[in-house]
């Protein structure tokens, strides 16, 4: 059994690994200069971060109170408002884009309310943010609930029975307390957002400089330049390596210091 297990276990993280030593091995010195080089590179990389950034603030500012309800609020309201927060996590990227253009596009739902305000959202740089928010905010939302769930209620009694207001034991207790699993789930949700695909594609389009990030660059190099793909693609595995490598070694640090 314990043979069998190892197996298994050496199977698995080959699998997990061997992809990312064949990209490795796909790419050069002389490949990356010139895909650092090329037209698409540049944009598609600086509109990633600049709206995965834009994203991860939307829903850091709008998803802690949420997080926070969910965490201390009993009763059936709020286990029907986890199911809903968990649903982008289940649903393929591709349904997610398709229900916002049935929501936000011209013939949607509130198209109409919109476009008699002038305002258009699909194939739209807002709408990379959009799918971006929807797909990652999960990730944040149920890691800032669990984190929490683990603040000791009679700290906030005390808290406030020293003169704090609820709000006040919160930004000043809870928060300071739950800080790690904050930032890991907004980690979690910045690499999703990075690595969103479907849903943008389908609401936003693939439009260089406008709605193409890194993950439809890539896509598009695909059909002509695999080894500006290749780069790309290590450029992305790069940037959530060194997030990996940054919450895991985060709490080392703090506690050896």
């Amino acid at each position: 059994m314990k043979v069998a297990s190892t197996t298994f276990a050496i199977l698995l993280g080959g699998l997990l690994l061997l992809p990312l030593i064949a990209l490795l091995l796909a790419s050069s010195p002389t490949a990356v200069a010139s895909a650092v080089e090329h037209p698409s590179f540049a944009p598609a990389l600086w509109l990633s971060l600049k709206t995965t950034i834009l994203s991860l603030f939307i829903i850091v500012v709008c998803g802690t109170p949420l997080a926070w309800w969910l965490s201390k609020a009993k009763g059936a309201w709020p286990k029907a408002a986890s199911v809903i927060v968990d649903l982008p996590i289940i649903m393929p990227p591709a349904v997610v884009g398709v229900a916002l253009l049935k929501t936000f596009g011209r013939e949607g739902t509130f198209g109409p309310m919109l476009d008699a305000a002038g305002i258009n959202i699909p194939f739209t740089t807002a709408a990379v943010v959009i799918a971006q928010v929807v797909v990652a905010s999960p990730f944040f939302i149920q890691a800032a609930a669990n984190a929490f769930r683990k603040v000791d209620e009679d700290t906030l009694i005390v808290a406030r029975s020293l003169g704090a207001t609820p709000a006040q034991s919160v930004m000043k207790v809870a928060i300071p307390v739950a800080l790690p699993g904050l930032v890991a789930g907004a980690s979690l949700a910045w690499a999703r957002a990075l690595g969103e695909f479907g849903a943008t594609l389908l609401f936003a389009g693939n439009m260089p400089g406008t709605t193409q990030t890194m993950p439809l660059a890539i896509f598009n190099a695909l059909e002509s330049d695999v080894d500006l793909a290749v780069v790309m693609s290590l450029v992305l595995v790069a940037i959530g390596a060194l997030l990996l490598v940054t919450l895991r070694l985060g709490p080392i640090l703090r506690r050896s210091s």
